[in-house]
């Protein structure tokens, strides 16, 4: 194997655990959601992150689709959940601290196939859009 696909190999192989934010027309957004701090949810996402030493990550999108859930955040396993059998879990009405510290938990914990999600976490788990689930592991708009 070439040693640049060695290397794309190898990175995949470590991948953590990546929360993947929406923050398009909807999610993230105080004239829909008034009250609510966006900015602060994901200034503490990205502060858990950085905590963690790498344990796990976090992204922001446009947009992941299910409007009418927002916030919408998709915990996505790393490659030791995804070996595990785990896969993303979209999480929608992320709109509170409770939700935002469980999240936080279970992805230092080591998220989907690796740790098992806060019960309650778990009662705000969506299905994804259609598209998503029919293509796999690519998850709608998700950049890398």
């Amino acid at each position: 194997m070439p040693p640049a696909q060695r290397a794309l190999v190898t990175a995949a192989g470590s991948r953590p655990c990546t929360l993947v934010v929406c923050r398009g027309c909807c999610c993230g957004d105080g004239r829909k959601h008034p009250g609510f701090d966006h900015d602060w949810q994901l200034a503490r996402l990205r502060a858990g992150a950085a905590a963690s030493g790498g344990g796990f990550a976090v992204r922001t999108t446009d947009c992941l689709g299910p409007c009418d859930q927002a916030n919408v955040i998709v915990v996505r396993p790393s490659a030791a959940g995804r070996r595990a059998g785990g896969r993303a879990a979209w999480v929608g009405f992320a709109m509170d601290d409770d939700c935002t510290e469980e999240i936080l938990a279970w992805a230092a914990a080591g998220g989907p196939g690796v740790a098992a999600p806060p019960v309650t976490l778990e009662l705000q788990f969506i299905d994804p859009p259609g598209g998503a689930r029919a293509r796999g592991r690519r998850q709608g708009a998700v950049r890398r």
